[in-house]
This record gives C-alpha cells, structure tokens and sequence, in this order.
C-alpha cells in the first residue's frame, strides 16, 4: 500500500434499498494510521511552492507553529487551505513545530 492511504470499504446500494459491500480499495490521501515525518510532509507538499521561487521561503524564520497551523488549515493569499485528508492532524502540529524551529536552507529560493 502506497504512502498516504488506507484501506477504505466501498459500498453501493442495490435495487430494493440493499447494502453490499464490494471490497476493500486503496483510498488516496486518505489520513494514514501512521502519520509521515514532518521533513517527508514538507519535501512532499510544502517544498515545491515554498522554496522554489513560488512562495515565500518559510524555513529559518521562526514562524509561529500556530500561525502555520492556521494558514495551512484557511489558506492566506495565493496559498490553498490543506484539508485533513491531505495533512492530518498529527502531521500539522509536527510539521508547524519543525518549521517554527527550522534552520533556513540555502538551496531554497522564494519570493
């Protein structure tokens, strides 16, 4: 099973108002039951804008976890809201604390 989904039942109602359940399936972006690392949510949804000339650079700022948290849940300016299915919960508040801490990264590029 691939990173970032969890095995979901699908189901379909029959003629006269039966439940089957078909199977089990691979539900992407499905909140995991293991919660990726901080550094592997950044690399994976975070770094492409933040860091390559998009958006601004967010590490080595010393950005409020909370703040984070708030942004990346509403969204603010040109940045989309990120619902729990895309970055759970528990992945949130490790991802706002490790950036709140971040050293800056010379490769990194922003506006």
């Amino acid at each position: 099973m691939k990173a970032g989904t969890r095995k979901t039942w699908a189901a379909c109602m029959l003629p006269g108002s039966a439940l089957l359940l078909i199977a089990a399936i691979d539900a992407p972006g499905a909140p995991s039951a293991t919660p990726r690392a901080a550094v592997k949510v950044y690399s994976d949804t975070c770094g492409y804008c933040h860091g390559a000339n998009v958006g601004p650079v967010i590490r080595g700022r010393a950005l409020p976890a909370d703040a984070i948290r708030m942004i990346v849940r509403h969204g603010q300016n040109g940045m989309p809201a990120f619902r729990p299915s895309e970055i759970s919960p528990a992945e949130l508040d490790s991802l706002a604390d490790w950036i709140e801490s971040s050293r800056a990264d010379p490769k990194e590029k922003g506006q």
